[in-house]
């Protein structure tokens, strides 16, 4: 599986570009603020149906532009695959395989595996519980469309009861019929989700290992520990326990929106005694897991986009990281840089093929190689 061709009219600072990609590795340098990472988040979107880095789709249009399009050519098991991405001001965004609409969003997800990576990844570590929740639910749902089917169910479900919850207040009485529907449906869908993130971190943790002990040389001992409320007692009773404390708060206290991912290092938590490198490595090793799961679990070679991963590394750990994704194991990379001499180097001592695209501030893109 791999990306063809890449078209865009009108993306972000993009009038319009086209360009052919390499089966293996593909390189966008250029100084920074000149879009090498736009055409990643082009491909992103491609595959999973929204940016990686901006939530609101009508931000990603050219400024004084009212669309925006993003087209590509996949080669999927031996056919080729025409996917459209059309976003619109004020109007829905949408989505075409082969000039055919899909009904919903999520049909599409799965069908092009990709994992990103990115000095923003930065939030896994430094960040909330939300976007370790989010990690997770990105990897599962790339492989299980049933798992992000009850994940946008138990979304939906809890924005009403937490709407309910606030619009009743402390005044709610006794006989809470509703809240008793909301509990039975956010239970069926949060207890299958808990079974399938305590199952997920439980079979990527040796594969996270092995990458975090190639990077780093086994010089820490690294850890991740699923935390969970429904790890004591299931939803429906917690919901239960918790009803009078909801009703103060006016808002879901207990449930699966809740979990959380607990990183350490040598037994303390990474987020207060690892290094800028030792984070980086983590969130690469992290996201390099997050590949391999996919690959296994799917049979699918996920694409992978390495967003200037290479900053707080020197060049022996660079060339390292390179080999390593260049192994057959691994399929089509995207990679992006500001140092032409390294790339170049390191191509020409792996011996790898790929294309090189150089950006220069106007946003033109020219093939070196």
């Amino acid at each position: 599986m791999h990306l063809k061709k890449l078209s865009l009219l009108n993306f972000k600072n993009y009038e319009e570009a086209e360009l052919e990609f390499s089966e293996r590795i593909n390189c966008f340098i250029g100084p920074n603020g000149v879009g090498k990472t736009n055409l990643l988040d082009a491909i992103h979107y491609l595959a999973l149906c929204k940016s990686y880095f901006n939530a609101i789709d009508s931000q990603n249009i050219l400024h004084d532009k009212d669309f925006c399009i993003i087209q590509g050519v996949f080669e999927l098991a031996g056919e080729e695959e025409n996917i459209y991405c059309g976003i619109q001001k004020n109007k829905r965004k949408q989505f075409k395989r082969n000039k055919k609409d899909y009904p919903k969003l999520s049909d599409h997800i799965g069908l092009i595996p990709l994992v990103m990576i990115s000095p923003s990844d930065s939030s896994l570590i430094m960040d909330g519980g939300e976007e370790r929740r989010k990690f997770i639910n990105g990897v599962i749902s790339q492989f299980d469309r049933l798992y992000l089917e009850n994940v946008l169910n138990y979304n939906r479900v809890l924005l009403q009861r937490n709407t309910y919850l606030k619009s009743a207040g402390e005044s709610i009485s006794h006989d809470t019929a509703m809240l008793e529907v909301y509990d039975d449906q956010l239970s069926r869908y949060g207890q299958d989700i808990f079974f399938q993130r305590q199952k997920f971190i439980k079979d990527m943790l040796p594969v996270f290992n092995r990458f975090y002990n190639y990077i780093s040389g086994e010089k820490e001992i690294v850890s991740l520990e699923y935390k969970s409320q429904l790890e004591k007692m299931n939803l429906l009773e917690l919901l239960k326990e918790s009803l009078r404390k909801d009703k103060v708060l006016q808002y879901t206290t207990c449930g699966i929106h809740r979990d959380d991912l607990e990183m350490n290092l040598d037994g303390y938590p990474l987020k207060k005694v690892g290094s800028q490198g030792q984070q980086k490595t983590f969130q690469l090793a992290l996201k390099l897991g997050k590949f391999e799961f996919i690959r296994q679990v799917s049979g699918k070679i996920p694409i992978l986009l390495l967003d200037d991963v290479f900053d707080k590394f020197d060049n022996q750990r660079v060339e390292q990281i390179v080999r390593l994704v260049a192994e057959n194991m691994f399929g089509q990379i995207f990679i992006t840089d500001t140092d032409h001499e390294r790339i170049n180097a390191i191509l020409d001592r792996t011996g790898i093929p790929g294309k090189i695209f150089s950006i220069n501030e106007r946003s033109e893109v020219k093939i070196e190689l």
